[in-house]
């Protein structure tokens, strides 16, 4: 080697430092970023792990699982559809009960028909409303008798689409068994008698309300503490607790007695009670929108009736995603209610 060329390099080394240090900052810039990325995903994936095993979340987990796999959305549109349909011979019943009190009192149908009239500028559609009124009067017998018969039939179906969504949340496998296959005439009485008790449990809990209501109402007045402002909070949580601990009395109803199977002691009661907590916030949900929804025009035509399907689709939902809950409880010696059948 010459002694030019000794010379020259490291002059040439020099020239490429600055060149190799630029092209390695990225590299280790990018090695920093991965790393930080690398060290916030495990961290997240630590922090997620912690949180599953918590038995409150782990439960809620297992809860959904059972309630997609089981198909509890599917269920829960069908029992909406059913329950949508059943109103119909209900309105047929409540035609013919209103025909009934119009024939006795015919002033009172009367007063209806000068009403109608007076607020109705439109003439034809002021004589059908008196035609279809008519109609209802003169035909109450059939319309009574037959609204009731559909009514009977679409009630004890909707019950057996009930029973049947919340016995697939609630048995431990998702396939049927043989205990429970019955005959069709044991299922139609069985869906009857469930259908009877619901109906009793749910007049049973309006009662409840309705009478507590009152009897709160009277005692307020009667002690002259109406007037007082800072008294009415507590008044109405006295009445939300009423309503929920009517709410529980008919979900516990439901998980008690519509399942095949009898549920654990302690999850049946904190279920019923996530359950009557969860229809009570639905109905005050429903309670500050329906109000909007009939605002409009449109809302006015189609507002109730979407209101009330999304009423029945919230409260399937809760009721079986409470089935679930109860049926994937895990709790230190919660023992089964007691089956009567049984004995």
């Amino acid at each position: 080697m010459t002694p030019e060329n000794h010379e020259k390099r490291p002059t040439q080394d020099l020239d490429y430092e600055p060149v190799r240090k630029m092209t390695e900052q990225p590299a280790q810039q990018k090695n920093a970023t991965e790393g930080k990325v690398s060290s916030t995903l495990a961290t997240v994936t630590d922090t997620v792990q912690k949180l599953q095993r918590l038995p409150v979340i782990a439960h809620l987990i297992r809860a959904a699982e059972r309630f997609n796999d089981r198909m509890g959305n599917q269920f829960g549109a069908a029992i909406t559809y059913f329950s949508f349909l059943s109103m119909i011979p209900i309105l047929m019943v409540s035609f013919a009960a209103a025909g009934f009190v119009l024939a006795s009192h015919p002033t009172l149908l009367q007063d209806i028909f000068d009403k109608i009239v007076l607020s109705v500028s439109d003439p034809t559609m002021a004589a059908m409303l008196k035609n279809t009124i008519n109609i209802a009067v003169q035909q109450r017998t059939t319309v009574g008798i037959v609204g009731l018969a559909i009514a009977l039939y679409s009630g004890v179906n909707w019950m057996g689409n009930l029973r049947e969504a919340i016995r697939a949340q609630s048995r431990d496998v998702w396939e049927r068994n043989a205990q429970d296959a019955e005959k069709i005439w044991v299922k139609y009485f069985r869906d009857f008698i469930s259908l009877i008790g619901l109906l009793v449990a749910l007049i049973v809990t309006l009662s409840i309300t309705s009478i507590a209501g009152s009897a709160q109402q009277m005692i307020i007045s009667a002690l002259y503490l109406d007037n007082i402002e800072w008294l009415k909070p507590a008044w109405r949580l006295i009445g939300l607790m009423i309503s929920i601990f009517a709410n529980y009395l008919l979900f516990f109803w439901i998980f008690w007695r519509l399942p095949r199977h009898r549920p654990r002691k302690k999850a049946l009661i904190r279920g019923t009670f996530i359950a009557a907590i969860g229809f009570e916030v639905i109905k005050i949900v429903m309670t500050w929108t329906l109000p909007s929804l009939v605002k409009s025009p449109s809302g006015a035509a189609f507002g109730s009736v979407l209101g009330l399907m999304a009423f029945f689709y919230f409260f399937a939902r809760l009721t079986l995603f409470c089935a679930a809950w109860i049926a994937t409880a895990q709790y230190k010696g919660d023992q089964r209610m007691p089956d009567k059948t049984r004995h």
